[in-house]
């Protein structure tokens, strides 16, 4: 047997995914799938290979749609897909992670979580968030009030963690039937001073789990870059040394804890593109506490693009690959941890999401 390393690609037109040996030399690029519908996130289960792609919008309305056969053919449902008595709709899947125990969960725009017990056929709501009690204060990001952040522990399938923008991180360990906030320390730098650090309402971007076992998260913001050893209930800054405290995706190292990678932006209010047009990753080896960047083979001159808050992962081979991909539908991969890179599919849509899944076959 050998092993096949799969990126898989949401865009606004559809899911992608490329192909390769364990080389990761050469990528064969298929697609669009899912009817060309806008497609927030394509996840792999590792236990089984069955891919999920999540989207919709307030047009086609919400769905989950599932390949068993890696994508050669797909089905779809939004059965279950709704709040209880239909008055708010539920516009489209913004988020997707499948558990230790076989469920499938899916956050949506609003913010709020399904769970899958039969493989996305059917969908059921997970009330205990919409019933938090500062859920009548949640107000929406730039991109709306959406649960785009979904973190399982692979060890409790009863402890789950969500990002919502711009509510701030969540965290049950119950299986949902409870939920307290977990954002102290986290900034919120829009709000008047003395309230910059309030119990909930920072816009979190991006929340990641390293691997290990342990309780540490990392969380990109849109007021700093942050790392929890605590399972969030405490958050320490790391942005010192990034050249801003400004970006979406986050993407861990698949074994070390201390390894993170991140795309900062020039800021908030200045373009939200590479700073001075110049691609860079920037990685961390010892936890946030110094950052490099990473350049080679990146586009160094008028890169005026922007990284989604989902369009960064990493795969699980030795040395890690790292992939990345563009709202300008550029998608790039590094076979060495993030010293060299080169474009694997310079031309696809709009890049909302990037994931990776590893298999022998």
């Amino acid at each position: 047997m050998a092993k096949q390393v799969f990126i898989l690609v949401g865009t606004r037109k559809g899911a992608f995914i490329l192909e390769s040996d364990a080389a990761r030399r050469s990528w064969e690029v298929r697609g669009p799938f899912c009817e060309t519908w806008p497609t927030n996130h394509v996840v792999a289960d590792p236990g089984t290979g069955t891919l999920y792609a999540g989207g919709g919008n307030e047009w086609f309305g919400p769905a989950v749609w599932k390949s068993t056969d890696f994508g050669r053919t797909w089905g779809h449902s939004s059965q279950g897909l709704a709040y209880e008595g239909g008055d708010v709709p539920v516009k489209s899947v913004w988020s997707l992670a499948a558990g230790p125990d076989g469920s499938l969960y899916a956050g949506v725009e609003p913010a709020g979580l399904f769970r899958s017990t039969d493989g996305g056929e059917s969908w059921s709501h997970v009330e205990g968030l919409q019933k938090h009690p500062t859920r009548p204060e949640w107000n929406p990001g730039g991109a709306g009030l959406i649960l785009h952040s979904l973190v399982l522990d692979p060890a409790d399938e009863k402890k789950i963690w969500v990002g919502i923008s711009a509510a701030g991180v969540f965290a049950t360990e119950d299986g949902g039937a409870s939920w307290e906030t977990r954002n102290r320390g986290t900034r919120a730098d829009f709000l008047p001073e003395g309230q910059n650090y309030p119990e909930f309402g920072q816009c979190v971007h991006c929340l990641v789990m390293a691997p290990g076992g342990g309780a540490r998260l990392y969380q990109q913001n849109h007021c700093g870059m942050y790392r929890s050893d605590d399972g969030g209930r405490h958050w320490e800054s790391i942005e010192e040394g990034l050249p801003s405290s400004f970006g979406f995706p986050a993407a861990v190292h698949p074994r070390d804890p201390n390894g993170l990678y991140l795309i900062p932006l020039n800021g908030d209010i200045k373009g939200r593109f590479m700073p001075e047009g110049k691609t860079a990753v920037w990685r961390t080896r010892d936890g946030g506490q110094s950052w490099q960047a990473r350049r080679e083979g990146l586009p160094q001159d008028g890169a005026y693009f922007n990284v989604l808050r989902q369009a960064m992962a990493t795969d699980t081979m030795e040395p890690a690959g790292v992939y990345f991909g563009t709202n300008a539908g550029g998608l790039y991969a590094s076979i060495d941890e993030g010293d060299t890179w080169d474009c694997v599919a310079p031309y696809l849509p709009t890049i909302t999401s990037v994931e990776t899944l590893v298999i022998e076959r």
